[in-house]
């Protein structure tokens, strides 16, 4: 018998654990094949590659971003092939499973829960050809023209008794995202979550997790992402998995935790500085700062805490941290978000990621949402479009915001210009983003892409239109965050630069000087020049940058003189460039 398990990732460099845990737990009853798609592929495309395959059972792992795509291609695979078995998992189906195969016929059976235990005896029974579906647990099928849905199966306890999903197929994970779950359940009960339904929190041995990351270690993949909802519920499971990757010390390798970072006391506070830059990265969810929205969505937080926790990482530069913010919120409208937003961005994480509610099958808050009159188009992925708070035209603005966030925060390219304009032209960051918006849409920038050397000079034209004073001091810190960010020798044409010449002719003297080399740059005065000249640049500035940074981006007459700024380009993920004040060290004209 001929069994296919498949999805479509949202990206071609994730790779799907789902379909890996299945095929692994009941790889010994059958031999099973995996193929993976994107939702960016063709639909008749991935439909013939596994009509060439010619299945008799054709599972699919079925998520928000690609059930519309997986209806379509098993149709086309039900038209052509009456007789195959098709069963659809995941979390997209698990609750209202029934209502799917009301309307879709070519869909055989719904598994819904955890599927591992499930799957292998449906596929069983399929393979007896014995059609005893009533005793399966965890299924919904048809019996002459009825659908059935049998009890829920209950939960795996012994999680180690599952084959690991990474066994023979480590070589398929090189330069991927891989999908990796330490532990399943949440201890906390966030009503616009999953997790929520499932109580109460399982964990892998820690023998079986070395093991497994080990492996994906070995196969040099690109990420390790952590599924587990909250990674560090259990502080000494938690040590000993980081300790075990500080030193296994794998390169280039990051591996990414969701984390309530009100849980993290001293001791892991401590523990975590020792890390090496960017091999851990947190994702922390704060979602609103809202006290009547955090009571209402069921969240345990002490946003207090997790400042002073998330600043003290931020200080430490060693692990990227990702804060997130939900906007449809119940009792959040567009001045509560605002402040919501404003407190998340005085932590200055290296990301804030804005997302918009979605009323997700099963969640407590779709079951509430005629309470807070959520509008949403019941179809993938549910978001949530107006609520009694927050009005559509609200929501469209704020995706606009995040638009720019994403483009002008998240990647840190231009730190250093976003704080002077922040702190000097605005009460707010969301404020400036507001009316950076409004400029943006009136110019018409959202309606076509635009490069990064693009994206400075639009600011640098906002400020100019803007007939904000100080356009020297903006037009330096502009130049300051492009050279910090992009070691590139062919500057735009709209950074202004001066003695460009006279500091290339002179370069090279410059680097042989043994105080400079001594001071700042140890590692390398014993390498010819020549071989670091490429990880060098030096520009004259007509400001003193550094001084105006350190002084939070307050003007004085002290920082209008020239100076000169060598900047050191580094590997790092969060340090990606190191400056230094040379001005001493330049020759006379």
């Amino acid at each position: 018998m001929n069994i296919i398990l498949t999805t479509l990732n949202s990206k071609f460099i994730h790779s799907a654990l789902s379909i890996r845990y299945l095929k692994s737990y009941s790889n010994d009853i059958a031999p099973i094949e995996l193929m993976e798609f994107t939702v960016n592929q063709n639909i008749d495309y991935i439909a013939g590659e596994i009509y060439k395959k010619n299945p008799d059972v054709l599972g699919f792992s079925t998520y928000i971003w690609n059930r519309e795509e997986t209806l379509k291609i098993c149709e086309i695979l039900k038209i052509i092939n009456p007789e195959i078995k098709i069963i659809l998992g995941g979390p997209e189906v698990s609750f209202d499973g029934d209502r799917i195969l009301e309307k879709h016929e070519f869909i055989d059976f719904i598994i819904y829960g955890e599927g591992e235990a499930t799957f292998k005896e449906l596929l069983k029974t399929i393979i007896d050809d014995k059609s005893e579906y009533g005793k399966i647990n965890g299924i919904i099928y048809r019996e002459d023209n009825r659908i059935i849905q049998n009890p829920p199966r209950l939960l795996i306890e012994n999680l180690d008794s599952i084959p690991s999903p990474y066994g023979d197929m480590a070589n398929d994970f090189k330069n991927k995202i891989v999908y990796f779950e330490s532990s399943r359940g949440c201890p906390f009960n966030c009503q616009f979550c999953l997790s929520s339904t499932i109580k109460g929190v399982r964990y892998f041995s820690l023998d079986r997790a070395k093991e497994d990351l080990d492996r994906l270690i070995k196969s040099k993949v690109k990420q390790v992402k952590f599924v587990d909802r909250t990674f560090n519920a259990n502080k000494k499971y938690a040590m000993e998995i980081m300790n075990f990757i500080m030193e296994k010390d794998p390169k280039d390798i990051n591996f990414h935790f969701e984390v309530t970072a009100h849980l993290l006391d001293r001791e892991m506070l401590d523990f975590i500085k020792k890390a090496k830059e960017g091999l851990f990265q947190f994702e922390i969810g704060v979602q609103s700062t809202n006290p009547k929205t955090i009571e209402a969505v069921g969240r345990t937080t002490d946003f207090n805490k997790l400042k002073r926790v998330c600043k003290e990482i931020k200080r430490n530069q060693n692990i990227h941290q990702h804060l997130d913010l939900i906007a449809g919120l119940p009792y959040e409208n567009y001045k509560s978000f605002k402040e919501s937003f404003n407190d998340v961005y005085g932590i200055r994480p290296e990301k804030i990621q804005l997302g918009f509610l979605k009323l997700l099958k099963g969640s407590g808050l779709r079951k509430n949402k005629d309470k807070y009159n959520f509008k949403f188009l019941d179809a993938p992925p549910y978001e949530v479009l107006e609520t009694e708070y927050i009005s559509y035209g609200e929501m469209l603005k704020l995706k606009g915001i995040e638009d720019l966030v994403e483009k002008y925060y998240n990647e840190g390219f231009f730190q250093n210009s976003l704080e002077y304009l922040v702190n000097n032209k605005y009460k707010t960051p969301f404020d400036f983003f507001e009316d950076f918006l409004g400029y943006w849409e009136e110019k018409k920038y959202h309606t076509i892409s635009h490069s990064r050397n693009r994206l400075y000079q639009i600011l640098l034209d906002f400020y100019r239109e803007k007939a904000f004073d100080d356009l020297i001091v903006f037009k330096e810190l502009i130049k300051y965050d492009y050279l910090f960010n992009n070691n590139n020798p062919n500057i735009p044409g709209f950074i202004e630069r001066d003695e460009v010449n006279f500091i290339q002719r002179n370069k090279h003297d410059i680097l042989k000087n043994q105080k400079l080399l001594n001071g700042y740059l140890a590692q390398y005065k014993d390498k010819p020049t020549k071989q670091i000249i490429n990880k060098i640049h030096i520009e004259k500035f007509k400001i003193d940058i550094e001084e105006l940074i350190k002084n939070d981006y307050k003007l004085n007459n002290e920082i209008i003189k020239k100076n000169y700024i060598l900047f050191e380009y580094t590997d790092g993920s969060i340090i990606r460039c190191k400056t230094y004040d040379i001005t001493e060290f330049i020759p006379k004209e």
